[in-house]
């Protein structure tokens, strides 16, 4: 019998790594810019001029907190548009990625194939982790740019960026001596805010991708770091706002916005950490005792500390995902840009798993207002809902 349990009154968010509700103190930091000092920043009048030095600052704020000099930070409009500059911005004929990427990557490369451009894409292993050797192997003397997410959306796999960097450092100092050019390098790093370092320095990145809605700052917000000295081609064209790079007039309560996000996540960073983790793991450890449930990704070593996917075998992950939503409980199936796909996750059969344990897959990923108290209601209706599943199927 199927298991007599109240729907929580509070409704559970577990489905973080999609989207996340805006910081009170982020709301605050914006709300002038709607009414009161709501002026267009290419206008020379005072409205104007206040407005741009918002913008100047807020970017300096981003700036300092990547390590970057202002002029190397570009507001375009979200994640997606950050990520398609970057990739469709650079003149060239081959471009390395892996199979993990985000689809704002994976269409990226895909327009650029269509055009007669090539991709080449790198495996990862059982866990979601880029085979450097092929990596290295992939690059060819016509290879112009190398994407790899810095940390994955579904599966939590954080990648040696770092490591990466260095190496491409290494062959395009080779490169240089054969009057090739260098090899750029770009990850989108949205998941590894507030989570994972974003100094471009120290990760030897020429391109960098963040967005604000994964940091509690408003939706359609974003930025690209282009280091000094690179020439990208725009998507946008207009009034040549952005460095020529993203026409249009600025977003001003939105950058506001994604540079307090952003500031706050970072500040908090060290401390939610380690509260993410402890909760993740006590989490793992209770799903990992119910029957015929298995784990997507690292075990711990290498994944972001809110992220939980799970396989249950002989459930289909979206009727799951219905049914924990009867009960006020958000979770996913997978990326959220990727939810009305019928196709089992690209990710999880990247890594080595079958179709079928690809769509028995659900993400849960924990956020700052998610409670222990919350994760055991879950684990209390869960085991039902999975049993009458099951019995259905059968």
């Amino acid at each position: 019998m199927f298991p007599l349990i109240k729907p929580s009154k509070k409704p559970i968010y577990l489905d973080n790594a999609a989207t996340t509700p805006v910081d009170p103190l982020v709301i605050k930091a914006m709300a002038p810019f709607w009414r009161e000092k709501f002026g267009n920043p290419s206008s020379l009048y005072k409205q104007g001029i206040e407005a741009k030095r918002a913008v100047e600052g807020n970017r300096k704020t981003i700036a300092d907190l990547l390590g970057a000099r202002p002029s190397e930070i570009i507001f375009p409009a979200g994640g997606t548009e950050s990520i398609n500059l970057a990739i469709l911005g650079v003149k060239g004929k081959h471009i390395v990625t892996t199979k993990i990427e985000h689809h704002a990557v994976l269409k990226s490369c895909e327009a650029l194939a269509e055009q007669g451009n090539t991709v080449s894409y790198v495996v990862v292993d059982r866990e979601g982790f880029v085979n450097l050797e092929e990596l290295k192997k992939s690059i060819k003397p016509q290879t112009v740019l190398v994407s790899v997410m810095y940390a994955n959306n579904e599966v939590g796999t954080i990648e040696p960026i770092a490591e990466i960097g260095k190496i491409l450092r290494k062959i395009n100092v080779g490169r240089a001596a054969k009057k090739l050019p260098p090899i750029l390098f770009h990850t989108d790093a949205c998941q590894a805010a507030g989570a994972l370092d974003l100094n471009v320095n120290r990760l030897g990145l020429d391109l960098m991708t963040l967005n604000g809605s994964k940091i509690y700052g408003p939706k359609q917000t974003g930025l690209l770091y282009v280091r000094a000295g690179i020439q990208l081609r725009p998507l946008i064209y207009g009034g040549g706002q952005e460095q020529g790079l993203r026409s249009g007039t600025e977003n001003v309560p939105g950058i506001v916005g994604l540079a307090t996000a952003l500031d706050l996540a970072e500040r908090g960073k060290a401390k939610e950490n380690l509260r993410l983790t402890k909760l993740r793991d006590y989490f793992i450890q209770k799903l990992l005792k119910l029957p015929g449930v298995s784990l997507n990704g690292p075990q711990r070593q290498g994944r972001l500390a809110n992220n939980i996917n799970i396989c249950l075998e002989g459930v289909e992950g979206e009727a799951l995902m219905l049914y924990l939503d009867g009960y006020n409980i958000a979770v996913s199936t997978g990326s959220a840009c990727a939810t009305s796909l019928t196709d089992p996750s690209h990710v999880i059969m990247a890594l080595g798993k079958s179709a079928v344990e690809a769509q028995s897959s659900i993400r849960m990923t924990l956020g700052k207002f998610t409670t222990k108290q919350e994760l055991d209601y879950v684990l209390k209706v869960l085991p039902g809902v999975v049993a009458e599943l099951r019995r259905v199927k059968k």
